[in-house]
């Protein structure tokens, strides 16, 4: 039994992909020789990968003349623009140069990003190895530039917010003190007035009741002398109790 018909279609599977890639593409250099060895052919054979991966073949020792031959028989005969042949020489050259640029920056970025590493030698890899050892120091650098200026703006915060609470402390701490001295003020002036009415009655008691002073041979009324003795016995009597006896009367 044969092989069955291949359905042709992209082949979702990226290692399927790229196996049949890399099969086929030397199957198609592979016949590319052959052709150029058996019929004694001219062959160049371009064929870029989907990563933009340039292989090439040209039986002929330069892929320039053979595309110079190309572009001769494909557009000798047909003026592109109205340009001269020269100008348009000219032309197709820089774009190969462009191309070739073009090509040398993609290989150095698959490089970089550690692909195609295989064919370059010990001198080209460490030419890789200090770029991107100065690539990441300067990373680092701008990180770390980047961290000091948000810790400073952090702290220009802080500062900021350790005076907010200092003056609010403040501001409560006056509010303290403003509200006891109202208390204690009003307090002690209550107390003062106490003190001076109790001073002020204990004043008019001692106005009132004053001891006499009379002369002991005076005699008014009474056929029995009184003595200044019992004057004055009668005078403190009549002060803590506040009663007049009878015969002051």
């Amino acid at each position: 039994m044969g092989r069955g018909r291949v359905e042709l279609k992209r082949i979702e599977n990226k290692i399927n992909r790229q196996v049949t890639f890399a099969k086929r593409r030397n199957g198609l250099l592979k016949k590319a020789y052959e052709l150029s060895v058996l019929c004694d052919a001219e062959v160049a054979l371009i064929i870029f990968s989907n990563r933009g991966k340039l292989y090439e073949f040209c039986s002929s020792p330069n892929m320039i003349k053979t595309l110079e031959r190309y572009q001769k028989c494909s557009y000798g005969s047909i003026e592109v623009n109205n340009k001269p042949a020269k100008e348009l020489e000219n032309s197709y050259r820089e774009y190969l140069k462009l191309k070739g640029r073009y090509e040398g920056l993609q290989r150095q970025q698959r490089n970089l990003l550690g692909e195609d590493l295989g064919p370059l030698n010990s001198k080209e890899l460490e030419q890789i190895e200090r770029q991107l050892d100065g690539s990441l120091k300067q990373v680092r650098s701008i990180k770390t530039q980047y961290m000091l200026d948000q810790l400073s703006d952090l702290q220009t915060k802080e500062q900021m917010l350790l005076e907010t609470n200092r003056a609010l402390a403040m501001k409560l701490d006056d509010m303290i003190g403003v509200r006891s001295h109202h208390m204690g003020g009003g307090g002690g002036w209550e107390g003062n007035e106490h003190n001076v009415a109790y001073a002020h009655h204990q004043a008019q008691s001692q106005g009132l009741f004053q001891p006499l002073e009379c002369n002991p041979t005076l005699q008014m009324g009474y056929d029995n002398p009184v003595c200044s003795e019992q004057i004055t016995a009668t005078t403190q009597a009549q002060a803590q109790t506040g009663y007049i006896p009878d015969w002051m009367l």
